[in-house]
Formats: C-alpha cells, sequence, structure tokens
C-alpha cells in the first residue's frame, strides 16, 4: 500500500498492534543495498514500513537536493515486490507544513551534539545531521515502529541515531546492516547513477583504498598516520579527497593506535559526485 498522508500511516499502523513494525527509512531511488535492509526487516519483524521522503532539510543551498534522483513508482514497484507492507512517500509540505518551509526559523530542530557533527560528513554538510535526526525523530513519532533498519555506509549517521535514541529515550532499536557492494567492489548509492563509466573505475579508488588499509593494519600495521598514508598511491586527478579518517566504530573518537574497534572511513568526490565509505578493521 502506498501512502502520503501522516493520519493515513497512523490509521494503517494503530490496526497492528499486536505486531512488531519495521520501518526502513529511505530517500528513494531504491538498489539492492535498500532492498537488503528490507530484507532483514521482514526477518525480524510482522509489518515492514518504507518511508521515501527526498528530505529538504538535510541538502545544503549548494547540493543536489533539486537534482537528486526520484523514481517513485519503481521504488514502489519494488517494496511491492519485497513484500512491504506499507510505502509511506509524503511531500515536504506535509512533513513540516507550507509555512515552515519558507523558513527554517519557524521549524523545530533536533540537533545532535557537537562532538558527533564536527567531523567526517559533518564537517563540510554544516547542518545535514540536524535535518537528519529531525526527519528521523519524526518518522519514528509517526510510525512507532519496534526496530529500524539503516546501512553501514553511513557510519556517521548510525552512530548519530543511536545517540538521539539512546539520549531521548525513543524505543527503537536500531538495526546497522552491512554495505552492499557492486561485484567491482563499489559500494551502492543512489549517486552512483551519477558517474560516467570512467566514474565509476575511478571511484573504485575508496574501497581499495579502504581494503589495503584494512590489509595493512592485519598485517600488524596500527600506525595510523602510516595507516592513511597508503592511501595516495590509490588517488589521482580525478579524485578530490574530502576526507580519510581512522576513528572508534562505537564513539567516532580518535585514537593514538588502530585497533579491533577501528573504523575507517573516506569521502571522495568523482566527477563531482560525493561518495562515501568506510570498513571495519577489525573484521
Amino acid at each position: 500500500m502506498l501512502v502520503h498522508k501522516i493520519e493515513e500511516v497512523k490509521n494503517i499502523t494503530k490496526n497492528w498492534k499486536d505486531c512488531t513494525i519495521a520501518l526502513v527509512p529511505t530517500m528513494g531511488a531504491l538498489h539492492e543495498g535498500h532492498l537488503s535492509l528490507i530484507k532483514k526487516a521482514k526477518e525480524v519483524c510482522d509489518k515492514v514500513v518504507v518511508s521515501v521522503f527526498v528530505n529538504p532539510i538535510q541538502f545544503g543551498p549548494s547540493e543536489d537536493y533539486d537534482k537528486y534522483p526520484r523514481t517513485l513508482d519503481k521504488d514502489y514497484e519494488l517494496c511491492s515486490k519485497e513484500g512491504v507492507d506499507l510505502v509511506f512517500a509524503p511531500s515536504p509540505a506535509e512533513m513540516y507544513g507550507e509555512e515552515q518551509m519558507l523558513s527554517n526559523n519557524t521549524l523545530t530542530f533536533v540537533c545532535p551534539p557537537f562532538f558527533y557533527v564536527n567531523k567526517l560528513c559533518g564537517k563540510t554538510r554544516v547542518g545535514h545531521f540536524d535535518g537528519v535526526c529531525t526527519v528521523v525523530l519524526k518518522l519514528f513519532n509517526i510510525v512507532q515502529p519496534d526496530y529500524a533498519f539503516f546501512g553501514q555506509k553511513d557510519a556517521q549517521q548510525v552512530v548519530i541515531i543511536k545517540k538521539m535514541v539512546h539520549d531521548l529515550n525513543v524505543p527503537v532499536k536500531i538495526v546497522q546492516c552491512p554495505i552492499i557492494r557492486e561485484a567491482s567492489g563499489l559500494a551502492l548509492s543512489s549517486r552512483n547513477k551519477y558517474l560516467s563509466n570512467d566514474g565509476k573505475k575511478n571511484a573504485l579508488a575508496l574501497s581499495q583504498i579502504l581494503n589495503n588499509i584494512r590489509a595493512c593494519y592485519k598485517k600488524g600495521i596500527t600506525d595510523i598516520a602510516a595507516l592513511k598514508e597508503t592511501a595516495y598511491g590509490y588517488l589521482t586527478e580525478k579524485h578530490d579527497l574530502e576526507y580519510l579518517e581512522i576513528l572508534d566504530k562505537n564513539t567516532l573518537e580518535e585514537q593514538k593506535k588502530a585497533d579491533e574497534n577501528s573504523i575507517a572511513l573516506i569521502a571522495c568526490r568523482v566527477e563531482n559526485v560525493r561518495l562515501i565509505d568506510n570498513i571495519y578493521l577489525g573484521e
């Protein structure tokens, strides 16, 4: 079932009292990565809700909100094939109200701790995680799920959402699911659609860098500067590296030495498409 109104969602889910409910929040343009979340949700819960919403308040002024791929008909078809019980595809006005969309000065935001956002993606995408937490909390309040499923590719986002749920006593269990990759190793992303064939080849540097860092760690190298230094052999003029960091996977804290709890994270532009990826060093 496809619905666009908040009240429609509430009217449906209120009849699911004896069921466990899963929420899979997405911005649409669904791919196998999203479908893996849906499959996991169906394993865990009785009912599965997928939200499809390109959230305007998590995009900066110069980002790709207007051109972000919107494929609702295809998304709904994929969800139906996977046995999703409800697809919620609201408009921005439905989520935030016409007047509030005119000025963020009138909209209540959920602002995660500065420690978690002043690094990685949050450092260049100022206000991004305020928008993410705001929309996710709204979806939690609308759907009232028991579980919510997120992909590891957005590792900083998952840590921040877990922190929000803990600090605000939100009764939702966050389930993180593994990154799904193309056969080449490229992490699946809706933004991969922007890349040419040559761009996709150049984008492989991200996963190659991360795999090499993990291989070096497995060989006994724990010095973080030395591990990061291994990246530069993969980078060319085709790559605009935004960050490469090795942090604690649970807290995003800096580490003196890499260990089994370390995660290596990278953001890089290829053909001006911003791509992110990460890998756990201990796995």
